[in-house]
């Protein structure tokens, strides 16, 4: 566990998946990150799937490659690049085992840097094979919930009259339908509660630039313009007092279709050499 830290905020990453696993505010000890076996995570990257993929495998130019649910980056140690009082960055090349599942060279850095009551999370993806990469990132931060779910509301912008999502097929496991809803209310501003993931996890289809996590005692708001989706998520059977923003590209796939790689909805792609990067801001408040 390696940690950053200024006069407001101390911030923890496990090396094991580059996992932000707390952020605590000096002056009142409130700690922003779930921290609870009841979901034993805190923060995972996803790297190089989002979601699952229908049997739990895809294709490159017809064969078939295993690959498990939101990708391997969370299983595996990165190597500390930088780490000083206040900056952190970490690098995950891959490895023979990842090989099996994803034949490509790369590697994935992640560059934590706090800034007054902010963390800025960096991520950058190079292309190190001799050939043209796709692939999906995503974070997934959980946010813990002090006292009552319904005490706390969510504030998307831009806004919009009526937010949409994807449908979700719970069983087996959480697929894509094909279709698009309409979330059950109206507008981007709205208050929690358990109901609203009853038909499971909501991954928005309209572009989302900021959100905003507002309780009666502190405040998380996610700048994540560079990302093209949000997904709000919680263990909605279980009614756990935590909420997973989630900002990421790539998609789960839909029910029942196996995807090429290449073409697969959702997934940036990286030409020979090419590093793209994403940057996720968060707010303590």
């Amino acid at each position: 566990m390696l940690e950053i830290k200024n006069q407001n905020l101390t911030v923890s990453v496990d090396l094991h998946g580059a996992q932000l696993t707390h952020v605590v505010d000096n002056k009142t000890a409130h700690e922003y990150i779930w921290d609870n076996l009841a979901w034993p995570k805190h923060a995972p990257i996803l790297f190089p799937a989002i979601g699952r993929s229908t049997d739990d495998e895809y294709f490159i130019n017809s064969k078939s490659y295993p690959m498990q649910q939101h990708g391997f980056a969370s299983d595996y140690d990165f190597e500390v690049v930088y780490h000083g009082d206040r900056k952190l960055v970490l690098s995950f090349k891959g490895n023979e085992e990842t090989l099996k599942s994803y034949p490509f060279a790369f590697e994935l850095r992640l560059i934590f840097t706090l800034s007054l009551n902010q963390l800025v999370i960096n991520f950058e993806v190079q292309n190190l094979s001799d050939e043209r990469l796709s692939y999906s990132l995503g974070f997934h931060p959980a946010f813990n919930i002090e006292g009552d779910f319904e005490d706390y509301s969510l504030l998307i912008e831009p806004a919009r009259e009526q937010l949409k999502k994807f449908e979700i097929v719970k069983n087996p496991f959480p697929y894509r339908s094909g279709a698009v809803k309409e979330l059950a209310f109206s507008g981007s501003s709205f208050n929690l509660n358990h109901r609203i993931f009853d038909e499971g996890l909501i991954i928005l289809t309209d572009k989302v630039n900021t959100c905003k996590l507002q309780g009666h005692h502190y405040a998380v708001e996610m700048e994540l313009s560079d990302f093209s989706h949000l997904c709000l998520w919680t263990k909605e059977d279980e009614e756990l007092p935590f909420l997973c923003l989630e900002p990421f590209f790539g998609l789960p796939d839909r029910i029942d279709e196996k995807q090429e790689l290449a073409s697969k909805e959702g997934n940036d792609s990286l030409e020979v050499g090419e590093v793209k990067k994403y940057q996720c801001k968060l707010t303590f408040e």
